[in-house]
């Protein structure tokens, strides 16, 4: 089998485009091959890159030529947003879509966001991402997460920072909001299995891992994960979305404008509300203890 994975340079994309070129072929879509191969990518024999951009309709032809199952793995997380982003990531679906029924892909892959917050622009926008390529493409599996915890993740490296740099914290009310995170390895094996379970083309797969947690209790667990006193929160009755993000890209390495579309996810009740479509799978995810010490093991090994 031959896949196609887009935002193969990202935290998600790229694992899971090494993963599958452990037994099969990938090709990356990629807009600077230069770049790209720079930092690994087509490393592996079983890889190739080609360069085009999902706003460019003509340079993504030949991208999923011989190609079986896509993996649409791009969005908009706040760099360079503007009022204007959801109808880019419109026309980027629509674009990547109808390449690949035109190209002969048997499936498309689509990594989404869980919960529905009709005030956020960019969980709002992923869903209608989901609806354009099952409306224009071959047949879609829409698989949905929360935080996905990964030593690159943006939501992991958020709660590292804020445990390593406060005593003291504010503590806004998302703190308090039901999440159900999923380690990354985890959401690479449904990615991967997604095109081999016939039964989860045109539907919704939701997944999570077994512990549903608030934010406050997994920043607990990333304090005693790091050996370090739980951190003391003080509530404070009203912190918006804008200040929040401001208050994130303060005291961490998380990008300000990345901040504000995690903070409009974090005060959204996101947990799995049907399990249906992840029994399908033969994965058993592990829990978010287990998650965050494979994460840090392995921010322990990388080069600073």
């Amino acid at each position: 089998m031959r896949a196609l994975v887009t935002g193969a340079t990202g935290f998600v994309g790229g694992r899971l485009a090494r993963a599958l070129a452990q037994g099969e072929q990938v090709r990356c879509l990629v807009r600077d091959a230069a770049s790209a191969g720079a930092r690994g990518l087509a490393a592996e024999p079983a890889m190739e890159l080609h360069e085009g951009d999902v706003l460019d309709a003509d340079s993504l032809r030949g991208a999923a030529r011989e190609v079986d199952v896509a993996y649409f793995l791009v969005h908009s997380m706040g760099r360079g947003a503007d009022r204007d982003f959801e109808a880019r990531e419109r026309a980027a679906a629509q674009n990547f879509a109808r390449m690949a029924r035109a190209e002969g892909v048997s499936r498309v892959v689509y990594l989404g966001g869980l919960g529905a917050n009709p005030g956020s622009a960019h969980l709002r926008s992923r869903h209608h991402t989901a609806e354009v390529l099952g409306q224009y493409g071959p047949p879609l599996t829409y698989v949905r997460a929360a935080m996905i915890v990964g030593s690159q993740s943006e939501g992991y490296r958020m709660l590292r920072h804020l445990v390593q740099r406060l005593p003291v914290m504010i503590a806004p009310s998302w703190l308090s909001t039901p999440t159900q995170p999923i380690g990354i390895d985890d959401v690479v094996d449904y990615l991967r299995l997604a095109p081999t379970v016939a039964q989860s083309a045109g539907r919704e797969v939701q997944i999570g891992g077994p512990d549903v947690l608030s934010y406050g209790d997994m920043l607990d667990h990333m304090a005693d994960s790091l050996d370090q006193p739980r951190r003391r929160r003080i509530p404070v009755p009203v912190l918006s979305p804008t200040l929040s993000s401001l208050w994130i890209g303060l005291v961490t390495p998380v990008d300000a404008g990345v901040a504000r579309p995690l903070i409009e996810g974090l005060s959204t009740e996101t947990v799995v509300t049907d399990p249906s479509g992840a029994q399908l799978f033969d994965v058993k995810p592990v829990g978010f203890v287990e998650a965050l010490r494979r994460s840090l093991r392995e921010d322990s090994s990388s080069p600073p």
